[in-house]
């Protein structure tokens, strides 16, 4: 009796043909570095809403926006490394991805939001 798949795509090491052993690597590097950021974030929602000054349901929302955003950063980092990998056992392109410009317009509001808090904090002392 076949199990069900949890997936219509065939498991990675079925696919294709083994690629260079140094991209593989390479790409494995790139989802950890990923995993690290999305780790920088959590932190940083942690860090904002213990350090930045201000009021605090704005410091607690972004507190709670960066620590989900990375989480999910930390899930989507796998699919991407996936694809990447299958892309690489096929000889097919490697997928664009929209995940660097979005990290950086979320942690470039990041910063703006941070900076009125603690230009506010500072007027009214």
């Amino acid at each position: 009796m076949d199990t069900p798949r949890r997936s219509a795509r065939p498991p990675l090491h079925e696919v294709g043909e083994h690629p260079d052993y140094r991209f593989t690597l390479a790409n494995e590097r790139t989802f950890l570095a990923w995993v690290r950021t999305a780790l920088a974030m959590m932190a940083a929602g942690v860090a904002v809403v213990q350090f930045i000054p201000g009021l605090d349901v704005v410091r607690h929302v972004l507190g709670v926006l960066l620590i989900l955003l990375g989480g999910l950063l930390a899930g989507v980092s796998y699919e991407h490394w996936e694809r990447n990998e299958r892309a690489m056992r096929m000889g097919a392109p490697l997928p664009r991805s929209p995940i660097p410009g979005l990290l950086a317009a979320a942690l470039t509001l990041t910063a703006l939001v941070a900076v009125v808090l603690t230009v506010v904090d500072l007027v009214r002392t």
